[in-house]
């Protein structure tokens, strides 16, 4: 089924991705985008911009691909001028759950968020093997929440969400909550941070203890596979001697209370940080 589709911020970085996969659609999609870089970008790829007030006065869906501390200026300007039965989606869950948007009783809040390409994802092409942030070739789960009991808005979401991130294997729906519980604490605050330390713990090895560049990213992509492979899916046991280095590793590197992050004042905390705030409130 074809809807009308309005994108605002149509010209950055997500903007881009989102646009370039909803061109290949059945949908009448309006491009908006303020930021003179962005407009070039958007009129370079061939999109006609529409001013924001004509692209959200029909539209089914009103795609907010802007950055988190704009959505509270934005939704404030938008959402007034949006129909009735209108699907707000906004591609992020920090402003959403901190209650920072302005909403409407009969305007549809949506969140949507890619879970980008598995590490495990049995790729065939270059192109696959290329796209590592997903959208592009190598196919997704992405993860959405609707707050409206209405079965219909979830499938026009999921019809959405299936457009702009594609090529997605699957939608899982969630709680607004929910999806900020993953999105920062699971993937950002742990998956990241982790990602972020691997790289710091390759510097150290290749510029302090001198270790040749090559060997050192051979034998740690390989194990990190394997870390992952054991850890997440238990394709292997780990030796034992790996089993007391492991834990040599945690009692030096992991806090005892880390867990913490998972409750729910925590998540607050980090999201008040992300989101420039003193604090959220309740």
């Amino acid at each position: 089924m074809s809807h009308t589709i309005a994108v605002i911020g149509a010209g950055g970085k997500m903007g881009m991705r989102v646009s370039d996969n909803l061109v290949k659609t059945d949908h009448v999609v309006r491009y908006v985008e303020n930021s003179p870089a962005g407009r070039e970008r958007t009129i370079a790829a061939g999109r006609e911009l529409t001013d924001a007030a004509v692209a959200v006065a029909d539209a089914d869906i009103v795609v907010l691909a802007v950055p988190d501390l704009a959505l509270g200026a934005v939704t404030a300007e938008l959402v007034p001028q949006l129909r009735p039965g209108a699907i707000v989606l906004t591609l992020d869950p920090a402003a959403a759950y901190a209650g920072l948007l302005t909403t409407r009783e009969d305007v549809v809040q949506a969140v949507a968020h890619p879970c980008h390409p598995s590490v495990f994802l049995e790729r065939t092409t270059k192109e696959e093997w290329a796209d590592t942030f997903g959208g592009i070739a190598a196919p997704q789960d992405a993860i959405a929440a609707v707050e409206s009991e209405d079965p219909e808005h979830a499938r026009i979401v999921e019809e959405t969400v299936r457009a702009i991130y594609a090529p997605v294997i699957d939608v899982h729906f969630v709680t607004v909550k929910q999806l900020a519980q993953l999105e920062p604490t699971l993937v950002e605050t742990v998956a990241c941070m982790i990602g972020s330390l691997l790289n710091e713990a390759l510097h150290e090895a290749i510029h302090t203890m001198g270790v040749p560049e090559a060997a050192a990213r051979s034998i740690l992509y390989g194990h990190t596979q394997v870390a992952l492979a054991n850890g997440l899916r238990g394709d292997n046991p780990f030796s034992d001697a790996c089993l007391i280095a492991m834990d040599y590793g945690r009692e030096s590197i992991i806090k005892e209370d880390w867990k913490k992050i998972f409750r729910d004042d925590e998540l607050d905390k980090n999201l008040a940080r992300m989101l420039h705030l003193d604090h959220i409130e309740r």
